[in-house]
């Protein structure tokens, strides 16, 4: 059995650093994570509990200038979305929401997310990664039948070597979709890298700029920045920027130094507000009601 991670407590937000350029009006983070007491978490997960309150996370937002964000169900709630739909709740519009749903969820309940805000489903494939490949693309295609229909997408968090596996069949997927992480490969592959800008070319599949030292793991972030930077000059109006914040385990890492990566990664203004206001606007703010 896998340790469990040990989440560390919280950087202070006057403590990032700043951002190293203007932050557009209706910035977004499309990819942040909360947690409070009182909600049922999964029977075993892979992390303590984190200090990563709604309240530390908007002191940090206003830090930086974001003015708007996407909630992402961690694993840590599985499909137990009652805390998304309460911040959801409080937030009101400068916030959308991405569930995670058991096969039998109703579709009361998903209209019900979506009046709250909620426009796609996270496929959590970590979770289901000895599943076969013929599986997978099955579950696939049964959470694309909940979210199509409302306008929705799905939302892929997937280590690398399974989306390695599942690239032939999104290279045919006509439905909208995001990848996490930049494609999550914790090794350098430069067929893979290929292959999903390839995909990112194709017109369905965005791909989040978010978790680079994720992909990064004990290599320096640096290492990370030839596949942003190929990401940006092939599809800027295909990405999406995300904090990844509170950053488990790791509270102390600087949400602005992540955040200022996007000015080596797209240096240019205009593509940094196709990514941090346009992007999240097609994907969360200007679907229907």
């Amino acid at each position: 059995m896998t340790d469990i991670l040990r989440c560390t407590p919280m950087r202070a937000a006057e403590t990032n650093t700043p951002p190293a350029f203007a932050m557009p009006p209706g910035a977004c983070d499309t990819h942040f994570h909360v947690f409070e007491r009182g909600y049922p978490h999964v029977p075993d997960p892979l992390y303590t509990f984190p200090d990563g309150t709604l309240d530390a996370y908007l002191r940090m937002t206003e830090v930086l200038g974001i003015e708007r964000m996407i909630l992402v169900q961690p694993s840590f709630y599985g499909t137990d979305n009652s805390l998304l739909a309460d911040v959801l709740k409080r937030l009101g519009p400068r916030c959308g929401g991405v569930v995670q749903i058991d096969h039998d969820t109703s579709d009361a309940e998903l209209d019900a997310f979506h009046k709250l805000g909620v426009r796609a489903i996270r496929l959590d494939l970590v979770a289901r990664a000895g599943w076969p490949v013929t599986e997978l693309i099955a579950y696939i295609r049964r959470m694309a039948a909940r979210a199509t229909p409302r306008g929705w997408h799905l939302q892929f968090y997937t280590p690398g070597t399974i989306l390695r596996d599942l690239l032939p069949f999104l290279a045919h997927y006509e439905d909208t979709f995001v990848i996490d992480h930049m494609g999550h490969l914790t090794e350098p592959d430069p067929e893979f890298d290929r292959r999903l800008l390839a995909l990112l070319s194709q017109g369905s599949c965005w791909i989040k700029l978010s978790g680079p030292y994720r992909v990064a793991r004990d290599r320096p972030l640096s290492d990370v920045a030839p596949l942003a930077r190929a990401l940006v000059a092939t599809r800027p109006d295909r990405l999406l920027w995300g904090s990844d914040w509170p950053h488990l385990p790791d509270g102390q890492r600087d949400t602005g130094e992540m955040l200022n990566l996007l000015a080596d990664w797209a240096p240019a203004e205009a593509d940094r507000r196709t990514i941090l206001v346009d992007g999240p606007d097609r994907l969360f703010f200007r679907s229907s009601s």
